[in-house]
């Protein structure tokens, strides 16, 4: 059972009261995802820019550029940041300090290696791609054993934070009296679906690493076991995503979910029964798929946002309902009532904003039909980046924003200046996007820098090109800024730790909740007639060009 003064307390105040050893460890997780997604922007700027044809590269260095940018942004960025956030939302959650912190270290270090590993596989071997495919390697097995060893010592150090972070949840004096709260009830099934995600993992890329070695014969089905673990490896993410706006949305308000805590913990759950059946879709471009394979996998991705939807209805829901309990009034003059000047609401409500446009695209590319055509072509990461991007990177550095400062004692920088950020990520994410969609619609491949194609492309693929570097660069310069605004809060402040939980950025709605939310409906049924829309924009446009040419079988 909590005690009175755990229950009143915030979660800056708990971060605050824990333990030097313990505050050691989040800080040095937060600044080691924060230096792999300082890698990612880097590498990405660069492949923006020779997209765009400002920068040119001898033959290979593009694609030796885009490895680098996939493994450090994709997985090193987003996995130990969740590794972080997983640890310090468990410790903040309870107030107890990190239990078994012992893995916690282990699993650092492990992962550290990993880093380490894999970058330096991909800067001196041949390129094999953020997804290591060992075909790539056929004549080059060392950097094979190098990407594999570095992504299985990641999974290793994930599935031991892990148990460090469902330690600490277990130990919880929140659980006692009436079982899990709805957060650490969602932290325990996200770090249950870290331990999956780095089983399957270990299934993708082990045997890659037997042969690399000269231990197995060359690994057959590393494609299908690639797509098993892509799939869970994008919506983990996601799902982290969700539950730090939980955390920060109940931060925010003093107040638990407007559907109640137990609604709150089967939509976590709903994850683990959602996402890893719906992973056939990643491979309708196999073409040995069996048909009745490609009908079920059509009809199951239409189920694959839905843990995601239920979560971003019940977190708007819950804003709104205070809001409007405050006197806010009009569809959606509760918005308007928003602090947007707080720097976390500003990332928080871009993030959601970005995660709707990211859906409508994403459910054109789940389309049986229209996977072949697109997934080989730009398309992919000009929608991909307002999920990457747009919406779980912002995430991410919002909660960040409100920890930092409270572990470290330092107060975040310039919150003014860090409000703003968000909108200039957007504008450069809809630049960067209508480029990449528009260029996929038309063919323009994605692993292809130099689209000239000897005068012979089409007049159009430049200038889209060149939109698509221009939203990149615009993007990235604002979400620089934001990272520079959280980094300088890991350097420790030398003010007493009753001082610390001040330094945060805070802000509540106080008020009863029971007031009607209509904006998170009338969202999500906007954005279902923009997905039909631009599916049907998507089938029309892929009709009318001259040749249909499938994409590769690796997403």
């Amino acid at each position: 059972m909590s005690s009175p003064a755990l229950a009143s307390s915030s979660f800056a105040d708990r971060l605050a009261a824990l333990s030097s050893a313990d505050r050691l460890l989040c800080g040095l997780l937060i600044g080691f995802a924060l230096f792999a997604l300082t890698l990612g922007i880097g590498y990405g700027v660069a492949m923006a820019l020779a997209r765009s044809g400002v920068l040119s590269f001898l033959p290979d260095t593009p694609y030796r550029i885009l490895t680098l940018h996939g493994t450090s942004a994709f997985f090193y960025w987003l996995f130990i940041a969740q590794a972080a956030l997983l640890i310090v939302l468990a410790a903040g959650e309870t107030g107890r300090g990190i239990a078994l912190r012992t893995f916690a270290w282990i699993g650092t270090v492990l992962i550290a290696a990993g880093f380490v590993l894999s970058e330096l596989s991909a800067l001196t071997g041949t390129p094999l791609l953020y997804d290591a495919n060992p075909e790539l390697g056929l004549d080059d097995p060392q950097v094979v054993a190098g990407m594999a060893g570095g992504y299985l010592l990641l999974a290793a150090g994930l599935t031991a934070i892990s148990v460090s972070g469902i330690a600490t949840i277990l130990v919880g004096p929140r659980k006692v009296a009436d079982g899990f709260s709805a957060l650490g009830f969602g932290l325990f099934a996200l770090a249950g679906f870290l331990i999956v995600s780095a089983v399957a993992a270990v299934n993708a890329f082990l045997p890659n690493l037997l042969w690399a070695l000269g231990y197995a014969a060359f690994p057959k089905d590393a494609t299908t076991e690639w797509h098993i673990l892509f799939h869970n490896l994008h919506y983990l993410p996601l799902m982290a995503t969700v539950l730090v706006w939980y955390a920060l949305a109940r931060n925010l308000t003093g107040a638990q979910s407007i559907t109640g805590a137990a609604f709150s913990k089967v939509v976590f759950a709903s994850y683990l029964v959602f996402v890893p059946p719906t992973s056939l879709y990643h491979m309708f471009l196999e073409p040995n798929l069996p048909e009745s394979m490609r009908v079920a996998g059509s009809l199951l991705s239409l189920f694959v946002s839905v843990p995601t939807l239920i979560a971003f209805l019940i977190v708007v829901a819950s804003l709104e309902a205070h809001a409007r309990a405050n006197g806010a009034t009009g569809l959606f003059g509760w918005i308007r009532r928003l602090p947007w000047t707080n720097p976390v609401i500003a990332n928080m409500g871009v993030a959601m904003l970005t995660m709707l446009i990211g859906l409508v695209f994403a459910f054109v590319l789940i389309q049986e039909k229209l996977a072949p055509l697109l997934s080989d072509t730009v398309f992919v990461p000009g929608y991909f980046h307002f999920f990457a991007v747009g919406t779980i990177t912002q995430t991410f550095l919002a909660v960040m924003m409100v920890a930092l400062p409270a572990i470290s004692g330092r107060a975040l920088w310039r919150p003014a200046v860090l409000s703003r950020m968000p909108w200039i990520v957007l504008t450069g994410l809809l630049l960067f996007g209508v480029g990449g969609i528009v260029a996929g619609f038309l063919g323009v491949p994605r692993r292809v820098v130099d689209i000239g194609y000897d005068g012979a492309a089409p007049a159009l693929w430049r200038p889209l090109m060149a939109l698509l570097g221009v939203g990149g660069v615009v993007f990235a310069a604002g979400l620089s800024v934001s990272l520079y605004g959280v980094a300088r809060s890991l350097i420790p402040s030398r003010k007493p730790a009753s001082a610390r939980a001040g330094q945060s950025v805070a802000w509540t709605i106080t008020g009863a909740t029971g007031a009607p939310a209509w904006t998170g409906p009338v969202a999500v049924l906007t954005m279902v007639v923009a997905m039909y829309g631009a599916t049907i924009v998507a089938f029309e446009l892929m009709q009318a060009l001259p040749v249909a040419a499938s994409g590769s079988s690796s997403h």
